[in-house]
């Protein structure tokens, strides 16, 4: 990823992992513990960060919670890499709101689902993005996520959006390989447009099929990791990007440890990142947002012996 000037579009690649928020066992926001996240990531090459988006727990974080979040990984990063800020609200106005708010903090550019809660046709979805785009001038993200917000981005929106500079790029973790590849080849004339996977087990996949990044849970716990893939196919060394994944889809297997009858799903994959952290010495402590479970002794044993046979304990 490149600095952004007056003359020439930011160009978006790489590894852009969406930074885990850890949590103090009091529950308050451990911010020694997300400088060190930081500089974790940043040390295993990723190109950027994006702050405040599902792996960060925004929908359970207070906006004081949010804006200190915001601004102690704008301190720690220090213009090092950029940074793409989820603008994470229901509605146009608020996103817009929102979405200021994270530019005045820091951040470089915006990710910004489609509405939830109020829900929109495929026309006012397009018309959400515009508006987004018109208030707070800096680059956007279109984020999609349907299993969050009941609404997959249409791709002809998606398309007329490209087409007009509305949006940046995509962050697909809608599951839809069939729409992800027509985004790609349809998009693939504009210059400086971005598309990026949010799956973290299929990323040899999508960088064959021409995706310019990867936006990982996982690279929070081994990004180095990710870096080296995204590096071995930008060589043509498909071989290596195999290699490299396979040993990241077995290190993804941590998600599966937790007990489902006590922890959630999503408390079990964010959990198991945070539990990781903790064994690996980057963060304190695997606390959970409220009211969702944190992992046990037993759970973080299972984790330790996955962290040992993919290499990274």
């Amino acid at each position: 990823m490149t600095a952004a000037t007056t003359a020439t579009p930011r160009t978006y690649s790489g590894v852009i992992p969406p930074v885990i928020t850890p949590r103090s066992a009091d529950g308050s926001v451990d911010t020694a513990s997300l400088e060190r996240v930081v500089d974790h990531l940043i040390d295993g090459g990723v190109t950027g960060l994006f702050v405040l988006g599902s792996s960060g727990e925004v929908p359970y974080l207070t906006n004081a919670e949010r804006e200190l979040v915001m601004t102690t990984i704008a301190g720690r990063n220090g213009g090092r890499v950029p940074l793409l800020a989820g603008a994470n609200e229901q509605t146009t106005a608020r996103v817009i709101e929102e979405g200021r708010r994270m530019v005045d903090l820091g951040a470089d550019a915006l990710v910004v689902t489609t509405p939830y809660y109020a829900l929109s046709n495929a026309a006012e979805i397009e018309d959400h993005f515009r508006a987004v785009k018109a208030a707070v001038g800096v680059d956007i993200f279109a984020y999609d996520v349907p299993i969050r917000t009941n609404a997959k981005l249409p791709l002809d929106v998606a398309l007329r959006l490209a087409e007009d500079g509305v949006i940046a790029g995509v962050k697909d973790s809608s599951g839809d390989d069939v729409s992800f590849r027509r985004l790609l080849l349809a998009t693939a004339h504009l210059p400086g447009f971005a598309v990026f996977t949010g799956h973290e087990v299929v990323v040899d996949g999508a960088l064959l099929g021409g995706a310019h990044g990867v936006v990982p849970g996982l690279g929070n716990v081994d990004p180095a990791g990710y870096r080296r893939m995204v590096d071995a196919a930008a060589a043509g060394d498909w071989a290596a990007v195999r290699s490299e994944q396979d040993r990241l889809a077995k290190l993804f297997t941590i998600v599966f440890t937790p007990d489902a009858a006590r922890v959630s799903g999503g408390a079990a994959g964010l959990g198991a990142f945070k539990t990781a952290l903790v064994l690996l010495g980057v963060i304190e402590d695997n606390a959970m947002s409220t009211p969702m479970a944190s992992l046990d002794d037993a759970e973080t044993a299972a984790i330790a012996d996955i962290l040992r046979s993919t290499g990274l304990l």
